[in-house]
């Protein structure tokens, strides 16, 4: 496919779009779809077919954030959004938790051509569907700036066309017609990108690292492909470079990837081939955990969707570019999220770190140089390529450039995906957008097990690389579990800390048998039996468990632990024997996502 051909195809899709007087889109991510989102679409198509002069366009389509609030349906009216300009339809109007008995008065309403909420409707179905429209001024959507979102709401993830009139693969066939290797570089350099997976390493500087790290050299007459039991032995004959991206999304209560992966999976490749063109590799793999399904789906249509299109496989765009990409599944360690433990998984090893250097980017898989990125940062890519370095790093802070996914949980009234400019503070995040209660919420958790939790006094705190490590906590992936008065922050340190023991591969003995240390006394002292002494070589483990681990997993799983000691350090004087000789007891049972409010202090 060149660029006119793409061109055609994007002006097809709009053109069938904007033909109709409505657009009727229905979430069909993960979440909406428990709630019974498939049978909402089959109610309005069936309600449209019996009404052709209404003139609907039906689709399924992404994720809409207000997950809890499913299943959601988008209305647009007017012209299509322009591709890439972030805004969104003349008329658009969304409504929540749709059922399929709310599929005749939808269609009757918009039938009529009206195009303002349906607030004076007949009948007391119509009634209660006005009742069920969201207010897209509220802070949840005003306050959103969507880059690696954009658009979720007008692609339907199972057809690239869709994805091709949002803009899609533009930004690919732009690089490999008009720009050189070293410039797209340069381009993610001075971006200001950091890798989203939680390190905030700078992409740009991977990328050249990578794309130094020795000649690119097609390996003839030998398939790329390696099976499932692959090992080190089946590296391919002579120097080869690799792309991988980090699907391997493990942290409790988050779902960013997934939801980008199952919305936008061509948004990811596209990422992935832009990425491989700049460092000279030609072959990706996507390690994706086995547990996302309906990703995995989605991304096998997408990877042969593409190839089709000619815009995966062999002389992509009509250039002498060829990267081919595989699907890999994790087996469900947490552990795997870091690389080099991702990196012998994919080898057929057991997945387990080892000591860097050598980083994979000069020794990665099978010993070839190896550029590993995660879902989030590739999704960034065309957007940047497409509207430029500075347009970028005008978002956020000065360190932190764009903005981030994240993932709300927890006893606030709107949970789900939210993407913010990077120095949003966490009381916009919590209050305003998820409007949380102001007074009633503790704590929010930030960056999955191995981050920290800080108190609602700090909530005036930048979200930003630098900050959150001030505080003892970490960006993380992206997750946000926010905690009520009801949470017990010494039974939150213990559920975080029973994670980490489950999870660590026990290669290395500070992890091993530290992690495991680390839990004994936390459960001794929720039982009321501890002692001072055992608080201070709780701070003592934690900070050995720091210094010595062998990777991220066990550097970090001790940051829950030592926040809670900062912050809350009263509540665990409060159950120490040699202060009030018994503790407020719990059944051990809740998670700070499964209810903290039942967690009694």
């Amino acid at each position: 496919m060149n660029p006119e051909e793409l061109q055609r195809i994007a002006a097809e899709e709009l053109q069938a779009k904007s033909a109709a007087k409505h657009r009727i889109g229905v979430c069909t991510a993960s979440g909406c779809l428990s709630c019974g989102s498939r049978e909402v679409l089959k109610a309005i198509e069936q309600e449209a077919a019996a009404r052709p002069e209404a003139n609907l366009r039906i689709e399924g389509v992404g994720c809409m954030g207000l997950c809890s609030r499913g299943p959601l349906v988008m209305v647009q009216s007017g012209p299509v959004p322009a591709e890439n300009s972030g805004a969104g339809a003349e008329t658009a109007f969304l409504f929540k938790e749709l059922t399929p008995a709310d599929a005749p008065a939808l269609v009757a309403y918009l039938e009529q051509q009206k195009s303002d909420p349906p607030t004076v409707a007949a009948g007391s179905t119509a009634s209660s569907l006005a009742a069920k429209r969201c207010d897209l001024s509220a802070p949840f959507f005003r306050r959103q700036v969507k880059v690696v979102l954009e658009q979720f709401e007008n692609i339907d993830p199972e057809r690239i066309e869709s994805y091709l009139a949002a803009g899609g693969y533009r930004a690919l066939l732009d690089c490999l017609h008009h720009r050189r290797p070293v410039e797209i570089i340069d381009e993610i350099t001075r971006s200001g990108l950091r890798g989203r997976g939680g390190g905030g390493y700078p992409v740009g500087l991977k990328w050249s690292t990578v794309a130094k790290a020795g000649a690119f050299v097609p390996q003839a007459g030998r398939s790329s492909r390696q099976s499932a039991g692959a090992t080190a032995a089946d590296r391919p004959d002579g120097p080869r470079k690799y792309v991988i991206c980090n699907a391997d999304e493990g942290d409790p209560g988050a779902f960013m990837d997934r939801s980008v992966l199952e919305c936008a999976p061509h948004r990811v490749l596209e990422g992935m081939a832009i990425a491989a063109y700049a460092v000279g590799a030609d072959f990706g793999y996507l390690y994706v955990r086995a547990e996302y399904p309906l990703a995995v789906e989605r991304l096998r249509k997408a990877i042969v969707q593409a190839e089709k299109r000619g815009l995966l496989g062999r002389n992509i765009g009509g250039s002498a570019f060829n990267f081919q990409v595989e699907i890999r599944l994790g087996a469900g360690a947490f552990v795997c999220g870091e690389e080099t433990a991702l990196l012998a998984s994919i080898e057929g090893r057991r997945g387990q770190p080892r000591p860097r250097p050598p980083y994979p980017a000069e020794h990665g898989l099978w010993g070839c140089p190896t550029l590993i990125n995660n879902v989030e940062t590739l999704a960034n890519v065309a957007a940047i390529i497409n509207r430029g370095a500075d347009w970028f790093a005008a978002l956020g802070t000065e360190k932190s450039k764009g903005t981030k996914v994240f993932a709300l949980a927890g006893k606030i009234k709107n949970t789900g995906l939210i993407e913010v400019p990077m120095g949003i503070s966490i009381h916009e995040i919590v209050h305003e957008m998820g409007s949380g209660e102001v007074g009633g919420i503790k704590a929010v958790q930030t960056g999955g097990p191995s981050g920290g939790c800080i108190p609602a006094e700090h909530f005036h705190l930048p979200v930003d690389y630098e900050s959150l490590q001030a505080e003892g906590s970490i960006m993380g992936s992206g997750g946000m579990i926010i905690m009520d008065e009801g949470a017990a922050m010494v039974d939150v340190a213990r559920f975080f800390m029973e994670f980490c023991v489950e999870e660590s591969c026990g290669k290395c003995a500070p992890c091993r048998v530290g992690t495991t240390q680390v839990l004994l006394l936390l459960e001794k002292i929720g039982r009321g039996e501890g002692t001072a002494a055992d608080l201070g070589q709780l701070e003592e483990l934690c900070h050995l468990l720091q210094q010595t681990s062998l990777c991220g997993l066990g550097q970090s799983a001790a940051n829950p632990v030592l926040s809670t000691l900062r912050f809350f350090r009263r509540e665990y004087e409060q159950l120490l024997v040699d202060n009030t000789g018994k503790s407020n007891e719990t059944d051990g049972s809740q998670s700070p996502q499964q209810g903290p409010q039942e967690v009694k202090k």
